[in-house]
């Protein structure tokens, strides 16, 4: 064993032997208890970098602790391998989707390897590979039989770079598509769904069961399931027989209601637009559609709209109201249609002062003198000038209200979900045939079970064609089907599905992946599931966490599970970021902008564990944290130390007992502490344990040699320190443990007794400022502390000539003293 740290000479030999050994391939029959540790599975879309390390370090921490603990783990890894991201990095390549995702998959699974990331690679799945994708087309075969898949046609988020259609959630808040950025527009086309609004109430409710996830992620999903309370009522059309359906959550505002306002796609626009205006509602109709749902929504773009000609009838007074189109209306939300209330709603207040409207006060805010308002009054008040609701509180005349319309068949009690079905299909190449044909005499047909896979075809031009069509309506040979039923001729499908469809299921393939009967078995999955901690990006919230959660309880519903939620723990880490030479800020790691750290000049220059010990320390891993070269090499000052410290030779010394006692406290401290940390997922701070014991062992080694208490230390420093560096820890137990590898060690137990401080600086204040600081016995009892200050040479002159009128003892910390 070399006296210097030379980890490239280490870290190779030890990730072989682990892998060899297959230390870390979960069994199944092991008597302990089961661990199912996951991190999301990457798109193989290019060569990983720092910026992605900070999750697979945290995953591959978390699986080794918990293996230390005594649990059987699971830490599988697969690839997200269909979808836009590998398809446009092929495309920009000019290479076949499938050569690019196996190119990338080795040489990231090879990345992976260096970085110590230990793997149960027996459980490895690929999307992209039929074995896998086989029972992706079941799973939609399974959904389409409950009536949980349809198709309709539909306006679209359409990518015109992509050339894709795109879920809502895949458009991001700037209107933009998440994998591109170009605009997004609407395309009408005739789409495949999920029916996740079925489940909209149970994915509401039970977020309260998911204690153990971040808070903002819960906020998320709550706020896009969006469940609303209200009423939706009807209003009659001057001179037609039609009705125009309205859901409001304030129908004690009903009263004040001086326009309505239709979303453009409506279906009554065309009807009720007069042949004055035809013109610019046309014009309007078709700019509307241009623009993204964020855009539409946006609070800091202006509301327009184009009055149509026609007016509706208020049901409950049968006042006339002009009729707007405006884009801020989605027909995807409640009926396309809402009431302009513009006395109590910010929108409709600038729709009404934009279009010269009367803006009446139907609900008067406390102390109004009857005066017109100068911005819309939202908050509950006094119904006014509301019939015979005058002078009930707001939220009775909401109730009332309702009673009334339901009583007179003009309304009733209803509740609407911001959340949409799951829009899955795609017309691109690179993704999950639709396993569905289209017959002249049967109509639209399932593939049979014991005809999966429907294979994607390879030999394809896989350029998306721009017309709304996939690639794969091009390929004859594919389209050509006979349908199931009949045996006649039939069309295929020829959209392909979400890759999100894909990565919903995924956890569950990984506890029987090698299954070719079914795509798991239920004794098998109950024995893993939920999954214990799930680690990832936040920016998943919405979309791969809702739709796995839907997935999960379809697949309850179908007998194939006990579980209800998926993942019993989750944890969303900060993005490392770093200065971008480019613009001159700091910014997330990306290849575009020039500021990635490779993993290869990383390892080559310091080590894996060195990346690792700085990503884990760099700061909470919850939060953002900028790469900094200098913490780097602090990091690796700190391996060589432990290093030395292990490897340099040094006599046996004069044992100091109360040194050693020092010692020994130190050690079960740090035991104590990297222990809580680590559950608590404060990884910087239990780094940071491990850099003051390694100091504490340094200073006792120089001033006593070789002790029984030096010994315990650095044995307990390399377990604590075990799962943070895995590879120089293996080699150091080697020379100071017991033969066998120090990741099939117990984790350390510590000695409360031990761990306990005897003294603690005592902080003595008068009138809130610190006068004082004395070291005292932590036994030391409230009366035995307070005369302790008083008595302080210090503390005398601040009380001289003067009297005390309280004293205040904090346990363990400080005693204040209040005088005049």
């Amino acid at each position: 064993m070399s006296r210097n740290y030379v980890p490239q000479e280490v870290e190779p030999r030890w990730q072989e032997s682990w892998e060899t050994e297959k230390l870390y391939y979960a069994r199944g029959g092991d008597e302990r208890p089961n661990f199912y540790a996951l991190v999301m599975f990457p798109y193989p879309s290019g060569d990983l970098h720092m910026g992605h390390m900070r999750n697979y370090a945290i995953g591959d921490l978390i699986a080794r602790y918990k293996k230390m603990r005594g649990y059987n783990v699971m830490n599988p890894m697969g690839w997200d391998a269909f979808g836009l991201p590998a398809e446009n990095a092929a495309l920009e390549a000019d290479i076949h989707p499938k050569i690019w995702t196996e190119q990338n998959i080795a040489a990231m699974k090879s990345q992976l390897y260096k970085m110590g990331i230990c793997y149960d690679w027996g459980r490895e799945v690929t999307s992209c590979l039929p074995d896998y994708y086989r029972w992706t087309q079941w799973i939609f075969l399974q959904l389409y039989g409950r009536g949980l898949a349809y198709k309709d046609q539909a306006p679209a988020n359409w990518c015109p770079s992509c050339k894709t259609v795109l879920a809502n959630e895949q458009v991001m808040e700037d209107g933009k598509c998440e994998r591109c950025g170009a605009m997004v527009t609407k395309k009408d086309l005739a789409q495949w769904f999920f029916k996740i609004t079925d489940y909209a109430d149970e994915l509401l409710e039970d977020l309260a069961l998911l204690d153990n996830w971040p808070e903002r992620v819960r906020v998320m999903q709550e706020n896009w399931i969006g469940k609303s309370h209200g009423v939706e009522f009807w209003l009659g059309i001057d001179g037609y027989d039609d009705e125009i359906g309205a859901f409001t959550t304030r129908i004690d505002t009903v009263y004040g209601m001086t326009f309505v306002v239709l979303a453009p796609e409506h279906p009554l626009v065309a009807k009720l637009t007069t042949p004055e205006h035809k013109a610019a509602v046309e014009e309007y109709v078709e700019t509307a559609r241009q623009a993204s749902e964020i855009d539409r929504l946006s609070a800091e773009v202006e509301k327009e709209g184009v009055f149509i000609g026609s007016y509706a009838l208020n049901p409950m007074n049968g006042e006339r109201m002009p009729i707007y189109i405006a884009d801020y209306v989605l027909m995807t939300y409640g009926t396309g249609a809402i009431m302009g209330v513009p006395g109590h709603d910010y929108r409709d207040f600038a729709f009404a002062r934009r279009h010269d409207l009367v803006i009446p006060v139907v609900i008067a805010p406390p102390g109004w003198d009857g005066k017109e308002l100068e911005e819309a009054y939202v908050d509950e008040g006094t119904m006014v000038n509301s019939g015979a609701f005058d002078g009930l509180p707001s939220p009775e005349g909401i109730e009332r209200i309702a009673d009334y319309m339901e009583e007179h068949g003009i309304g009733e009690r209803k509740v609407h979900y911001r959340l949409r079905d799951w829009l899955i299909s795609r017309q691109r190449y690179w993704g999950a045939p639709i396993p569905i044909v289209y017959c002249d005499n049967c109509g639209t047909v399932p593939v049979r079970e014991e005809d999966l896979p429907v294979l994607l075809p390879m030999g394809v031009d896989f350029h998306p064609t721009g017309t709304g069509e996939s690639p794969l309506a091009t390929v004859r040979e594919f389209v050509r089907a006979e349908c199931p039923s009949c045996g006649g001729a039939a069309r295929r499908e020829t959209d392909t599905m979400d890759t999100f469809v894909c990565s919903s299921w995924y956890y569950f393939r990984f506890t029987d992946p090698h299954n070719e009967e079914v795509p798991w078995r239920k004794e098998k999955a109950d024995a893993w599931l939920p999954v214990d901690q799930y680690t990832g990006g936040v920016e998943h919230a919405i979309l791969h966490l809702m739709y796995s959660r839907f997935f999960t309880k379809v697949f309850r519903d179908m007998g194939l599970t006990s579980i209800d939620e998926p993942f019993a723990r989750l944890f969303t880490q900060g993005m490392i970021t770093k200065l971008n030479p480019r613009s001159g800020k700091v910014e997330k790691m990306s290849k575009s902008k020039g500021n990635v750290v490779p993993i290869d000049k990383m390892v080559d220059t310091y080590g894996a564990d060195t990346a690792r010990t700085f990503i884990l320390f760099v700061g909470p891993p919850d939060l953002d944290a900028e790469w900094n070269d200098q913490g780097v090499e602090g990091s690796f000052r700190f391996l060589k130390r432990v290093w030395r410290l292990v490897m340099e030779e040094a006599a046996a010394g004069e044992v100091s007992e109360e040194a050693e006692r020092q010692l020994r406290r130190k050690t079960h401290q740090t035991i104590k502490k990297v222990t809580e940390d680590v559950e608590r997922f404060h990884f910087n701070t239990a780094v940071s344990a491990c850099m003051e014991l390694c100091n504490a062992l340094v200073a006792h080694k120089e001033s006593h040699g070789l002790t029984p208490a030096l010994e315990e230390g650095l044995r307990m420093l390399l377990l604590v320190l075990a799962p943070i560096a895995p590879h120089i820890t293996e080699e150091l137990w080697s020379k100071v443990g017991d033969g066998d590898s120090v990741h099939k060690q117990g984790w350390p137990e510590w000695d409360e007794e031990l761990a306990t401080e005897e003294a603690f600086t005592l902080i003595v204040q008068v009138n809130g400022k610190v006068r004082d600081k004395v070291e005292v016995p932590v036994t030391i009892a409230e009366e035995e502390a307070i005369q302790l200050a008083l008595g302080r040479e210090n503390i005398q002159r601040w009380l001289t000539g003067k009297s005390i009128k309280k004293t205040i003892y904090v346990p363990g910390r400080l005693v204040s003293i209040v005088v005049k």
